[in-house]
């Protein structure tokens, strides 16, 4: 992880979102229900944690392509972010991390193009959610 990201996390495990993409809200919520012992922490893409963090990484700041998962230390984009947030599921969700091992070639073209047509399939939301006090306490500072 880079010193900066390191500093705006505090330390902690993050995902950032998009939310505002009605799929990645999703893979919040999922996330969120499954955590059980709050390893992570959230941060909208949209939130100043999150520009920061997209524009230090040389992504886009407005149309975001990937989420971010931040664990033991490393950012994870695309379907490798994914992967490794199933990892850190209980029960059979670690059996999803196993896309991870899928050569860059298949994995990054599928990850793009569902990116890329998210909001055509899942739709798209006119503002970004907001979170009830209980789910406002998973946010990490400038998250929200």
């Amino acid at each position: 992880m880079t010193e900066r990201a390191t500093e705006l996390g505090d330390g902690q495990d993050f995902i950032v979102f998009d939310g505002e993409c009605v799929l990645c809200s999703g893979f919040f919520h999922f996330m969120v229900a499954r955590d059980k012992v709050q390893r992570f922490k959230f941060a909208t893409a949209q939130s100043p944690l999150g520009q920061r963090l997209y524009s230090e990484l040389g992504l886009p700041t407005r149309d975001f392509e990937t989420n971010l998962v931040i664990a033991d230390g490393e950012i994870y984009q695309r379907l490798d972010a994914f992967a490794v947030a199933m990892r850190h599921l209980p029960g059979l969700w670690p059996a999803l991390s196993v896309c991870r091992l899928l050569p860059g070639f298949v994995k990054d073209p599928l990850y793009r193009a569902i990116a890329k047509n998210r909001y055509a399939i899942f739709g798209r939301a006119a503002t970004c959610m907001i979170p009830d006090p209980a789910l406002r306490s998973r946010f990490l500072p400038e998250g929200f």
